[in-house]
């Protein structure tokens, strides 16, 4: 969901780590259940013996990461937004397939003006917190101002304002940038509430994709009185979270898991299905399955020779996703040696491991090798309709220019002999791309090391943002449809970009893309393209996949059948368990 995310955000394999989401798959039949599970019991008597919870219905999920944060400006990862995203509501909602809907705003009702610079957003009056207070416009100016503000340390806010929202920019400085100009005070950032039931934002510049934005995690309101009660405690334990949205935290064990109960005083509480969403941090992929085997999960994710061994059952699904996995090189100047900032160097890296032969043994689905960083089917050219992506072979799959190119940069650099590390994350899959890209890469360029660095998910995040490493592999999934969400990542010292790539003509044209060219549809499309060629032609990073989810699901949970085309990977708040 990115940071990122990014997500930035960046994001561990397997478990949907990454700053978005995706599409489709169908439910086994009732017939099939019923030839596969044959008895006297009833299917409502069969969900209630695979699904004990007291009559009630708790969705029983898993996790291979604990929760980073569930401070929604500080989220910036899937797992953060995914939950922040369930026990608050902002001003829209994202529904299945990603379709935007009324949230605390009354979307049928906002008001955009001529120019496109200015958004009215009118209210329900019936939305309330936990604690009885209701939910006001002066929630949303309190929750846009703390985001922006940089004493507060949120990367995200910075990345999807700055030069969007008016004075952001001007807001968000902080003491390590080389700046004569004072801030200004967040209480200038272009939002207002005219009365309480009344939210006014103010662009810079029309912003194409705006709607996606007032239903994206960081722009949630906060309780001012409340997140200042509880200081630096806020949103550390269930305690210290006031809910407004469909659910709320009554549970949180670090590394362990956590526990989620339907928030009554939602104001749309009859129509959240679930009761409760229970989830365990499971590392291990043979252990979640054996979770769900034995009926204590609901959905389990699968990888490696699971997929294969579990195709054939009626439980099976295969989720597409818009969700791009990459090898990432950082070229920090200041972090790491001249090697990665030698464009053949990483032109070999990026073409010397076998991406089909990835996905086979990491994941085992029908995920699809890729070389490029915008996703196929995510969106297409405003006039032609055709997609984003015309074909690139640039970074494909080639050991034999691969080792050329291996070749040039030795002499380009002067070394025969060079040892890489490999920052990954902890959990199984993980450790299985470690592994993978470490025999690989030794194997087709002569005189490489690789070193793996093992780490839990939020070690990840941070050290990657303190670009303390090499070699990583992450992903990002779009947090608005727009393709401006991935091509954005790569600017210069921009907030998603911690591999430390920098081409001005690349920079440029996404400068264009968020200005000039955001009332020119076809001409804006167009230079993203452009943008995104630039980058593959300098290897910014290494392609790997577009990303497929295959999952064990039981017939009776209703609602996670396909995953969001952008913003988080499920609507909790529509998942349902049908008895």
């Amino acid at each position: 969901m990115k940071h990122n995310k990014w997500w930035l955000l960046v994001l561990a394999l397997f478990l949907g780590l990454v700053l978005a989401a995706c599409s489709d798959a169908s439910d086994s039949t009732e017939e099939d259940q019923a030839e596969e599970n044959p008895g006297d019991s009833s299917e409502e008597e069969k969900a209630e013996e695979e699904n004990p919870s007291n009559g009630e219905k708790v969705l029983r999920f898993a996790s291979t990461s604990d929760i980073p944060t569930m401070d929604p400006i500080l989220a910036e990862d899937n797992v953060s937004f995914q939950y922040t995203d369930t026990v608050y509501e902002g001003l829209y909602r994202l529904a299945p397939e990603g379709e935007i809907v009324s949230g605390i705003a009354k979307k049928d009702e906002t008001e955009v003006s001529e120019d496109g610079l200015t958004y009215t957003f009118h209210l329900r009056e019936d939305a309330q917190w936990e604690n009885g207070d209701p939910v006001t416009a002066h929630d949303f100016v309190y929750g846009w101002q703390r985001a922006i503000n940089p004493d507060n340390g949120s990367f995200y806010a910075n990345y999807l304002m700055n030069g969007k929202v008016k004075n952001a920019a001007e807001i968000y400085i902080t003491e390590d940038e080389e700046s004569d100009v004072e801030p200004l005070d967040p209480s200038e950032l272009g939002v207002s509430a005219p009365d309480d039931y009344t939210f006014v934002v103010e662009l810079e510049k029309p912003v194409p994709y705006f709607e996606s934005y007032a239903a994206f995690p960081t722009f949630l309101p906060m309780n001012q009185e409340f997140v200042e009660e509880q200081g630096d405690d806020f949103a550390l334990t269930p305690d210290s979270i006031l809910s407004n949205g469909p659910f709320k935290m009554t549970e949180w064990n670090t590394e362990a898991g956590w526990e989620l109960e339907k928030n009554d005083t939602y104001w749309d509480a009859e129509n959240v299905g679930l009761d409760g969403i229970s989830v365990k941090v499971i590392k291990d992929a043979d252990t979640a399955l054996s979770n769900y085997e034995v009926g204590e999960l609901d959905r389990v994710t699968l990888s490696g020779t699971q997929v294969q061994d579990n195709q054939t059952s009626p439980e099976f699904h295969s989720l597409t996703e818009t969700t791009i996995f990459w090898l990432k090189f950082n070229q920090d100047s200041e972090s790491v040696s001249e090697y990665m900032q030698n464009v053949n160097f990483r032109k070999a890296l990026a073409k010397a491991f076998n991406k089909q032969a990835y996905i086979d043994v990491v994941y085992g689905n029908d995920s699809t090798p890729v070389n490029f960083f915008v996703p196929e089917g995510f969106v297409e050219h405003p006039e032609t309709g055709e997609d984003f992506q015309t074909g690139s072979d640039v970074l494909a799959y080639d050991v034999e220019v691969a080792q050329e190119l291996w070749a040039t940069a030795k002499e380009e650099i002067g070394f025969d002999e060079v040892t890489l590390s490999f920052l990954s994350g902890d959990s199984d899959v993980a450790k299985n791309i470690s592994e993978f890209m470490k025999t690989e890469l030794e194997s087709n360029l002569d005189g490489l090391t690789i070193e793996a660095n093992n780490v839990p998910w939020a070690q990840q995040l941070e050290i990657m943002h303190e670009q303390d490493y090499e070699l990583a592999v992450s992903g990002w999934g779009p947090d608005y449809k727009d393709a401006v969400s991935f091509v954005d990542l790569w600017v210069t010292d921009g907030e998603n970009n911690d591999i430390g790539y920098s081409n001005e003509e690349y920079d440029a044209l996404v400068k264009a893309v968020k200005g000039e060219l955001a009332t020119r549809p076809s001409e804006r499309f167009e230079a993203m393209q452009e943008a995104e060629k630039i980058a593959l032609e300098e290897a910014a990073i290494g392609p790997i996949m577009q990303r497929k989810t295959s999952v064990l699901a039981k017939d009776y949970l209703k609602g996670m059948e396909s995953l969001n085309p952008f913003g988080n990977d499920y609507s909790f708040k529509y998942v349902d368990i049908v008895k």
